[in-house]
């Protein structure tokens, strides 16, 4: 099989004629998730640019993408509503503001509603 080369991630180059010449590709290095009682959660209502529905969405996480993902999933089997992990936040659907503030101080997190 060929090699792929994603393109999306070749940065200012076009194309190149050196034979041993490889595209490097600017990866982001992730920090690594502090401790629970560490972080500074905010929890917020929004309903801008869905269409008039209300989601909760969750910011302020510092850490890895993987352990964000638990966290989301956590929240939302608790609240027993879907949602999703997208752009370092947490989107819940529907007005649950204090019911998630609830679960993550449970879980050992600093969380405030806005």
């Amino acid at each position: 099989m060929a090699k792929k080369n994603n393109f999306k991630n070749r940065i200012g180059v076009v194309y190149s004629t050196e034979d041993s010449f490889d595209y490097t590709e600017n990866e982001e290095l992730e920090e690594e998730t502090l401790a629970k009682q560490d972080q500074q959660l905010r929890v917020l209502l929004d309903k801008k640019n869905r269409g008039g529905k209300q989601v909760t969405l969750v910011t302020g996480f510092v850490g890895m993408t993987g352990d964000l993902k638990e966290l989301g999933k956590l929240v939302k089997s608790k609240c027993g509503v879907g949602g999703n992990v997208k752009d370092r936040e947490i989107i819940i659907q529907g007005d649950l503001r204090d019911k998630v503030v609830q679960i993550l101080e449970k879980e050992g997190y600093k969380a405030r509603k806005i």
